[in-house]
């Protein structure tokens, strides 16, 4: 275990050498100064020439390997990992062959899929991958492959650990690879999912405003065994069904609880500037994802720090994050 009691050590658990640990934090102090993740913007918040800067934050980028870096932000204590399939609007980009059209038909962009632990009512971003109808079309594939890419590459840090998944992923295809991989799963199923018992009569998902009901040893489309537990919480037009391979109450525990952090999504966009983000070449596009990933994290484990010195001005605070020990002095 790693103790993380200033700025550096932060730094000095994702990155291997002393000059690396320099450059990204005065990237990600410029990148968080700035709210921002142009390089033009960035380099300006940056100590020396805004040109020296520029060509500083080009060769980090290209020399590192970001994608490596970010999964070092995963977090082992967490109890299960959140994933977030995320559009990225492009609505002026032109001549861009990663940038395609979103879910509406017309709107140019491209998708996230974020994958993420919980951490203090929100969630640290620690993988993600990206596609488009543009790069589908291209590679004459399906955006299911991006989807088992994701949870694949996610595979040997998950453990035990279930995927929180939203209805997006309610499909038999993907939940007949998790049961081949040997991933647990959680996800909100569509009302309209299909369900047989063991005798292979169909099992209808109703159940009466504020009640809930649990179907255990079912089978989607016939095919997939799960748990199932429905709940219709007073003041909701509709309720709430879960599909898990756990415990079907300990599923629904889990996904009320990526609900409340559903807002971490929101904030990624928005706070640092990701909306805007405008790189012609998906490479650099991924790579520019990962420093902003790199710069909420931080950001957010600082806000929780100084929240907790808020609250608590008399006594020293300890937090964990991502296996890392926290001192906040008050």
């Amino acid at each position: 275990m790693v103790k993380f009691t200033h700025l550096s050590d932060f730094f000095d658990y994702l990155f291997d050498d002393e000059q690396s640990v320099k450059k990204a934090q005065a990237i990600t102090a410029g990148n968080l100064q700035a709210r921002s993740c142009r390089l033009s913007d960035i380099a300006r918040e940056m100590a020396g020439t805004e040109a020296a800067s520029y060509k500083c934050i080009q060769r980090f980028v290209a020399d590192t390997a970001l994608k490596s870096i970010l999964l070092r932000l995963f977090q082992e204590e967490a109890p299960f990992l959140i994933d977030d399939p995320t559009e990225m609007p492009r609505p002026e980009t032109q001549k861009t062959d990663y940038v395609g059209t979103l879910s509406d038909g017309q709107t140019s962009g491209y998708w996230l899929l974020i994958l993420a632990t919980p951490y203090q009512r929100r969630a640290i971003p620690c993988h993600f991958v990206s596609y488009s109808s543009a790069i589908i079309g291209s590679e004459v594939t399906s955006r299911n492959r991006y989807h088992y890419q994701a949870f694949a590459e996610m595979k040997e840090l998950l453990g035990e650990k279930p995927l929180v998944l939203d209805r997006e992923f309610s499909y038999l295809d993907l939940m007949q690879a998790l049961v081949k991989e040997e991933v647990n799963f959680v996800i909100r199923l569509k009302v309209a999912a299909h369900f047989f018992d063991r005798e292979g009569k169909q099992v209808a998902l109703r159940v009466k405003r504020g009640e809930t009901r649990i179907l255990n040893m079912v089978f989607y489309m016939g095919k997939v065994f799960g748990n199932v537990i429905g709940q219709w919480q007073a003041g909701l037009k509709e309720p709430l069904w879960v599909m898990t391979n756990l415990p079907a109450e300990q599923g629904l525990s889990f996904y009320e609880q990526r609900m409340k952090i559903e807002e971490t999504f929101k904030d990624l966009k928005s706070l640092l500037g990701m909306d805007k983000l405008m790189c012609q070449k998906r490479y650099w596009m991924e790579r520019m994802v990962c420093l902003v990933f790199i710069a909420f994290a931080l950001g957010l484990v600082l806000g929780e720090t100084l929240r907790s010195q808020t609250l608590s001005r008399n006594k020293p605070e300890t937090q964990i994050v991502f296996g890392v020990v926290c001192f906040a002095q008050a």
